[in-house]
Order: C-alpha cells, then sequence, then structure tokens
C-alpha cells in the first residue's frame, strides 16, 4: 500500500502538547499535514496554564521540517475552542481534521467527588470536544469535506474503580461521537474516535495501585509498552481521506488495535403479554450475545 499522506491538509489536534495528542501532531506533521498544536498546557486536574508545551511540539516539527502554529487556548473555554479553530483558517486558510484529544483526570472514589468535579471533567472532555468540532463544522460542512477524531475510553465500560467523573465525560464523547456521525455523513464528514491504551501522566494517574504489591508489578509492566506513539497510527488512519468509517471507536495501545461497539442481543419476543416473570425468567436469554448485532450508525 502507499503511504497516507496528508499533504496540503490542515489540521488543529487539541491537547497535543503532551503525550498522545503530541504523537498525533508528530505523525500527522511527518505525513505532511500543517498542524495546529493546541495545548493550555494545563496541569493534570486542569488547573493552571503554560505556553510552553504547544510551543515546544509546535517548534520540533518545524525543526523536522514540517509546519505547525501553537495555540495556548483552553478547549473548556467557548471562545478559546473558537480560536483554535481561527488559528487553522488564519495560517493555514483552511481547516480539514480535527482530533480532539484534550483531557484532565481525577481518580476519586464516587463520595468524594463533589458535583464540581464532574462539571470541571465534562468541561473539558465533553464541551471541549463539542465546542471545538462545533466551531469546526461550518468550514468543514463548506467544502464538502472533513475527518473529525475523538477521545473516548474504555473508562466508560466501567472496568476500572475511581472513574466515574472521566468515564461519564468520555462516554458523552461517544455518544456525540456516534450520533454526529450520522449526520456527517451527507456532507462528507466523517466522525470516529480512539480510546487509547498508552502510558502518559493521565494513564499513571488512572492506574495508581498499592505501591509493593503483585497488581503494581502488574500494571507496571503493562504499562511499560503503552507508548503514546503507538495510539497516533489508528488516529492517523481515522483522520485521513481514504477511511470511509463513521461511528466507529479504535482502541488502540501497545501495537494492538481493535474495535469497540455497542451490541444489541436477539433478546425475546413476548408482544403485549410481556409480563416481570417472562423477564426474569428469561434473563439468561436476554444477555445472551451470541449472533447479537452491532447497533447501526449512518454510513457512507
Amino acid at each position: 500500500m502507499d503511504e497516507l499522506r496528508f499533504d496540503g491538509r490542515a489540521v488543529v489536534v487539541t491537547g497535543a502538547g503532551r503525550g498522545i495528542g503530541r504523537s498525533h501532531a508528530l505523525l500527522l506533521a511527518a505525513r505532511g499535514a500543517k498542524v495546529v498544536v493546541a495545548d493550555s498546557g494545563s496541569e493534570l486536574d486542569g488547573s493552571g496554564s503554560s505556553r510552553g508545551p504547544a510551543a515546544e511540539v509546535a517548534q520540533e516539527i518545524e525543526a523536522n521540517g514540517g509546519e505547525a502554529v501553537a495555540c495556548c487556548a483552553s478547549v473548556a473555554d467557548e471562545d478559546g475552542a473558537a480560536s483554535i479553530v481561527a488559528t487553522a483558517i488564519e495560517h493555514f486558510g483552511h481547516l480539514d481534521v480535527v482530533v480532539n484529544n484534550a483531557g484532565i483526570s481525577d481518580k476519586h472514589p464516587f463520595h468524594e467527588l463533589s458535583h464540581e468535579q464532574f462539571r470541571r471533567m465534562m468541561d473539558v472532555h465533553f464541551f471541549g470536544t463539542l465546542y471545538v468540532t462545533k466551531a469546526a463544522w461550518p468550514h468543514l460542512v463548506d467544502a464538502g469535506y472533513g475527518r473529525i477524531v475523538n477521545t473516548t475510553s474504555e473508562g466508560v465500560l466501567g472496568a476500572q474503580a475511581e472513574l466515574t467523573s472521566y468515564g461519564s465525560a468520555k462516554g458523552a464523547v461517544w455518544a456525540l461521537t456516534r450520533n454526529l456521525a450520522a449526520e456527517g455523513v451527507g456532507h462528507g464528514i466523517g466522525v470516529n474516535a480512539v480510546a487509547p491504551r498508552a502510558r502518559t501522566r493521565m494513564s499513571e494517574d488512572g492506574q495508581r495501585v498499592p505501591a509493593g504489591t503483585a497488581p503494581e508489578q502488574r500494571s507496571e509492566s503493562v504499562l511499560d509498552r503503552m507508548d503514546p506513539e503507538l495510539v497516533a497510527p489508528a488516529a492517523a488512519y481515522l483522520a485521513h481521506e481514504s477511511c470511509t468509517l463513521s461511528g466507529e471507536v479504535l482502541v488502540a495501545g501497545g501495537g494492538d488495535v481493535m474495535r469497540l461497539a455497542p451490541i444489541v442481543t436477539r433478546g425475546i419476543v413476548r408482544g403485549k403479554q410481556l409480563s416481570v416473570e417472562d423477564i426474569a425468567e428469561s434473563i439468561d436469554a436476554i444477555l445472551d450475545s451470541t449472533d447479537a448485532r452491532v447497533a447501526p450508525v449512518g454510513s457512507w
């Protein structure tokens, strides 16, 4: 297969100053994309800001012969998100791809989380994705082409404890991805998501286990092979013009790529005679995933 290139494409990558976002930005730039490196330079919990991370990645891209511009606005601020898109239009004249990667972490037991902590998580993960996408959408619609790659998480599956705020926000991103995909197809816009597995500041916070325990050793062993650079190829594929997927989530990490999808089982059919007892007696059949189908979404 010929190399999948992004020559002439203008791309926004949020959360691009560190970790996974940095890897996305570097790979896309290496493949010819002009990149807005967007990152507020905040701490892990979303506090503070710094121009350093975004500027350093933009400089690295330019040093490697690419084209990039740094933007330090916050995606959690509606005007800030709009300015990220405006930066692409101002510097590159158009916008083709948005990679929504910005995120924060705040791992605590549910009973310790305040409502404000839930709101902050939603502000960055969900509304940050929404604000940037909303600002970019008219440009993509006018062009009749676009690719949006959001960042969700396997945290939506409830496999780990103390991720209620994070998992809820990422679940909202997944729902936005699938519903927007149905609308995007008619405009030539593909909307998909990645669920990364990578060793970053955020994952290390989310993977905390008691020091000196066997789970800690296993966690370290797994994380050691989770280079953020191994997530970027999945994001780049979903961002490419040759990708005809929409509404999909690719789990990517450690050199592995898988599909994450909601399924609907065959269940039972009782019509108007359905009773509570029918459900109780047939619960195994209802939950049986044999011959289940993937829930449909808009297609090209």
